[in-house]
């Protein structure tokens, strides 16, 4: 197997299928179905269907149940077969050449962790001294170790080998999946929150922890609630929070949720899609400046009035012996010049004459 660390570029061109493996007994987590435990309010599977949304078939080896997108269901023969036995089922109903093949207890995978899998598959020649490309790139976690449930696999030799372990053995039940790992030209790739998988309830509290970290806790909300309401659209979250801002700032704290939610109304009229919020946004932003822009005194009459009276003050001040624009508590107008009209001296309660 060879080390290789992909610098990450452009989604894949070609398609490609998913093989998401969601059974297993979860005894480490007392039986639970672990695929269905919400993790950043969504269930496990979810999340991972979510990483892997541009294949263009995803297969799901499990008891059917609702999920946030479509998929294919798959069952391995016998029932409780293993992952291999799984992962089988899984394949013979794709027809991709390369093939993405995921657990469903991953919390962290994402789009563009699938991404850097299938660049490093199809794409990997300058990283193997221009050898022929894996068959496969899989993830290894912190302390190296394999995770050939976090991976992306050329089908033809995936299917190849399953032939080969199934005839040698007799069948797929029960096998590891390290003599798979072992039997295929493989190619690594560190990555150690991506390949974070939950086998325990502290695993779980981990990853729920870490979602709710102030720089994860906005995206993942953000993806929740698309995932909950059924949408799939990428907007600039910071020019709605900035527009949030401003509307809050400028108008008043509940103009903001309003706002954005007619934001949303208008571009759902619009037609939707990011450009008819980008519109829409941008147009609720410049009334808000411009409504909070009639709250400043203009350079006009007002402007006039407030430079005569600093004007009227330093006069006086200086009339008092005070520097001009210091400040000077306001005191009897005496006039310019010597007269009986002075005020009076320090300290003297006296008045001065009339």
């Amino acid at each position: 197997m060879t080390a290789y660390e992909h610098p990450g570029a452009p989604g894949p061109a070609a398609p490609y299928d998913a093989v998401v493996l969601a059974g297993g007994a979860a005894r480490r987590l007392g039986g639970a179905d672990k695929p269905g435990v919400r993790v950043g309010g969504r269930p496990l599977l979810d999340r991972v269907l979510a990483a892997c949304a541009t294949a263009a078939t995803t297969v799901v080896v499990s008891e059917p149940r609702t999920t946030a997108r479509p998929v294919r269901w798959a069952h391995e023969d016998p029932p409780g077969g293993g992952p291999l036995a799984a992962l089988d089922a899984g394949l013979r109903r794709t027809s991709a050449e390369d093939v993405v093949v995921l657990s469903a207890d991953l919390p962290f995978l994402d789009e563009g962790t699938v991404r850097r899998l299938l660049d490093a598959l199809r794409g990997s020649d300058a990283g193997r001294g221009g050898a022929e490309r894996p068959e496969g790139v899989l993830l290894s976690d912190p302390e190296g170790r394999d995770q050939p449930l976090v991976a992306a696999y050329r089908a033809e030799p995936l299917r190849r080998e399953l032939a080969v372990l199934a005839a040698a053995h007799g069948g797929l039940t029960g096998l590891p999946l390290r003599r798979l790992a072992a039997a295929l030209d493989l190619t690594r790739i560190s990555d150690p929150v991506a390949s974070f998988d939950c086998d325990t309830w502290d695993d779980i509290a981990a990853a729920r922890a870490r979602i709710r970290e102030h720089g994860h806790v906005l995206d993942e909300w953000i993806s929740a609630v698309k995932d909950e309401l059924g949408i799939d659209l990428d907007v600039d979250t910071g020019g709605l929070l900035d527009l949030a801002r401003d509307a809050a700032h400028g108008v008043a704290r509940p103009a903001a949720p309003l706002t954005t939610f007619l934001v949303g109304y208008a571009a759902a009229h619009a037609g939707g899609g990011p450009e008819a919020v980008a519109a829409a946004a941008r147009k609720a932003a410049a009334l808000a400046l411009r409504w909070a822009d009639e709250d400043t005194p203009e350079d006009g009459e007002d402007t006039k009035k407030a430079a005569e009276k600093d004007t009227e003050k330093d006069t006086e001040n200086v009339t008092l012996g005070a520097a001009p624009g210091a400040g000077a508590a306001p005191g009897p107008h005496a006039p310019t010049g010597s007269g009986p009209h002075a005020p009076a001296g320090p300290g003297s309660d006296a008045a001065p004459d009339a």
